[in-house]
C-alpha cells in the first residue's frame, strides 16, 4: 500500500522521538576544542579541519567563522544560489525528467505544437500555456510612479489558497511559527521561536522538530530556555542538534546570540529588525518571519527559497536572489498578505510546486493556463508501414500492407 510523503515524513519524527538517544557524527578534537572556546564576550576560536591538499574551501562550509562576510545574512542564501548558478545549468523553468538525463531511440523532440495533458493526471482537454507579464513600474495620473501588479495575480493566489486547503504540508504541522510550547511564559517561546528560525536553514521542516523536540526535552527542566543555552555544553548542544544543516555554524550561532540577548536585550528577543539582524546566523528572512511570529508585527515579507522560486515561476518577477523578490513583492502586494504568503508558498512548494519534478498535472494552474511555467509531456503521432510476407515455394510474396500508428511520448 502507497503512503503519501506527509505520511512518511511524520513517520520520521515519530519514530526519533522514541529513540532514546542519537549517535553524534564524528568530530575531530580539534573541532570539539573549538565548540568549547566560548569567551565571555561571545567570540569563538575556530580552528579549520584539516583539507586535502588541491581542495578548495567554499564558502559555505561548516568550519566558516563568525567574522566572516557570510555571515551576516541567512546561511541558506550562499547555497542556494551556489547551486542555482552551477549545478542546476536548467534554470529555473526546467525540472527534473528522464529526457533531461537521457535519451532513448523512442524519443523524438519535436518542434513546440499545443500542450497536451500528462498521462494518469486526470485532467482533460489541451492546457494553455500563460504569456509572463511581470510587475511593472507605471507613472499615473497625478505624474507619480507606482508598481502594477502582475496579471491574473490574484486569480493565481486565490487557486493556490484553494490548492492548500486541500493537501496538508509539512509546514502546516512542523513549520517554525509553531515549534514553540504553549505552557512556557511569553518570553521563553519568542526564544524558542527564534531557535527554531535559526536551526531551519538548509533544513526540511520534519528534521527541524526532531532536533527541536531534543532540545525542549533532554535539557534541564524548564527545557529549552535561554538560561540552558548559556549553560549547556556547545559540544552537547552540537550532538542534539546535529540532524539539521550546518549544525557546526549554527552551534556556534546560537551560543553566540546567547550571549549577546542576555548582555545587550535583558534575556529576551530583539523587537526590530535591525536588532534580529544583528544575531549572528539571522538574514532578512528570518528576521521578518521572527518578527511577525514572535511579536506578532509584520513589518515585511519573509522570502526563503520556496518564495523566490515559485514567484519566479509565475513570472511575477525577474530576481536573481530572495532580498530582491523580498523588494519586488512588497511593492505591489497587498500588506494583509504580507504574513501568509511566505506559509503559502512554502506548503506549496512541499506538496506540489516541488523543487524538483512539479506535478504540473496536478495543479489547477495549468488546467486555467495561469502559469506560464507549466510543464507537461507533448505527443507526436508516427506512422510506420509493416509489410507482412508471406513464402509461396520458393519464391516470396508480398500479399498485404499493414499500417500501424506509434505514439512517442517527448518530455518536455
Amino acid at each position: 500500500m502507497k503512503t503519501s510523503r506527509i505520511a512518511q515524513d511524520a513517520a520520521k519524527v515519530a519514530a526519533s522521538f522514541s529513540q532514546a538517544d542519537f549517535a553524534p557524527r564524528r568530530q575531530t578534537r580539534a573541532f570539539a576544542a573549538s565548540l568549547q572556546a566560548v569567551s565571555a564576550n561571545g567570540d569563538v576560536a575556530l580552528l579549520s579541519r584539516p583539507r586535502k591538499k588541491g581542495v578548495k574551501r567554499e564558502d559555505t562550509s561548516d568550519d566558516e567563522p563568525l567574522s566572516s562576510p557570510a555571515s551576516v545574512f541567512d546561511i541558506e542564501d550562499v547555497p542556494f544560489e551556489a547551486s542555482a548558478s552551477s549545478k542546476r545549468k536548467r534554470g529555473l523553468d526546467s525540472p527534473y525528467t528522464a529526457a533531461n538525463t537521457k535519451s532513448t531511440s523512442t524519443s523524438t523532440r519535436t518542434s513546440p505544437r499545443k500542450p497536451g495533458v500528462r498521462p494518469g493526471s486526470g485532467t482533460v482537454g489541451e492546457l494553455k500555456r500563460a504569456k509572463r507579464k511581470p510587475a511593472k513600474r507605471v507613472v499615473n495620473e497625478a505624474g507619480e510612479a507606482e508598481m502594477k501588479a502582475p496579471e491574473n495575480w490574484a486569480a493565481i493566489y486565490d487557486a493556490v489558497r484553494k490548492m492548500r486547503k486541500e493537501r496538508l504540508a509539512p509546514v502546516d504541522t512542523m513549520g517554525c511559527e509553531i515549534l514553540a510550547e504553549e505552557d512556557l511564559t511569553p518570553r521563553d517561546k519568542r526564544f524558542q521561536t527564534l531557535i527554531a528560525l535559526m536551526l531551519s536553514s538548509q533544513t526540511k521542516d520534519t528534521t527541524n522538530a526532531i532536533a527541536m523536540r531534543r532540545l525542549q526535552t533532554e535539557l534541564p527542566l524548564p527545557g529549552l530556555t535561554l538560561e540552558n543555552i548559556l549553560e549547556v555544553d556547545p559540544v552537547k548542544l552540537n550532538e542534539m542538534i546535529y540532524v539539521v544543516g550546518f549544525h557546526n555554524n549554527k552551534t556556534r550561532y546560537i551560543k553566540s546570540a546567547a550571549l549577546i540577548l542576555r548582555d545587550d536585550y535583558a534575556c529576551d528577543i530583539p523587537d526590530t529588525i535591525e536588532g534580529l539582524m544583528s544575531l549572528p546566523g539571522v538574514g532578512p528572512k528570518m528576521a521578518y518571519l521572527c518578527l511577525s511570529a514572535a511579536w506578532g508585527r509584520t513589518e515585511g515579507i519573509g522570502v526563503d527559497v520556496h518564495v523566490h522560486r515559485i514567484t519566479n515561476l509565475w513570472g511575477w518577477h525577474k530576481t536573481k536572489v530572495p532580498e530582491e523578490t523580498r523588494a519586488s513583492l512588497e511593492a505591489w502586494l497587498p500588506r494583509e498578505r504580507w504574513h501568509e504568503i511566505n506559509h503559502l508558498l512554502v506548503g506549496f512548494g512541499q506538496t506540489i510546486c516541488l523543487p524538483v519534478g512539479r506535478k504540473c498535472g496536478e495543479c489547477t494552474l495549468s488546467e486555467k493556463g495561469l502559469c506560464p511555467s507549466a510543464v507537461v509531456d507533448r505527443k507526436k503521432t508516427v506512422k510506420r508501414v509493416k509489410m507482412e510476407v508471406v513464402v509461396k515455394g520458393e519464391e516470396k510474396e508480398t500479399v498485404k500492407r499493414k499500417k500501424t500508428e506509434e505514439v512517442v511520448v517527448v518530455k518536455e
